[in-house]
């Protein structure tokens, strides 16, 4: 049974930062690709960024610049580091794991999600 937590939401001013986790367990966690999501009220889920078993990261173009995926296999966890934060950036952040083979920013290739964790910008 895959099971990953995410922490780390909150609420922040425009220009802020948040860190995000995800911890992982209950596979080899460092063969997966490892990726997070976004979803606003009224919006589909959007990818924002996945890391490579081998460390390689991927953004979606909203966010390059001011974000950064990290993981530390050693911990099975996963990082969203997010700076410069706006608020078309709030939203429920969504933890997601899979196979190398679907390494994407596509949500529906992926089967094991966390439950989220809110992040909320002001202006």
């Amino acid at each position: 049974q895959v099971q990953l937590v995410e922490s780390g939401g909150g609420s922040v001013q425009a220009g802020g930062s948040l860190r995000l986790s995800c911890a992982a367990s209950g596979y080899t966690y460092s063969i997966y690709c490892m990726a997070w999501f976004r979803q606003a009220p009224g919006k589909e889920r959007e990818g924002v960024a996945y890391i490579t078993s081998n460390g390689t990261p991927m953004y979606t173009d909203s966010v390059k610049g001011r974000f950064t995926i990290s993981r530390d296999n050693a911990k099975n966890t996963v990082y969203l580091q997010m700076n410069s934060l706006k608020p078309e950036d709030t939203a429920m952040y969504y933890c997601a794991a899979g196979p190398p083979t679907i390494c994407s920013l596509a949500s529906s290739l992926y089967k094991d999600w966390g439950q989220g964790t809110q992040v909320t910008v002001s202006s």
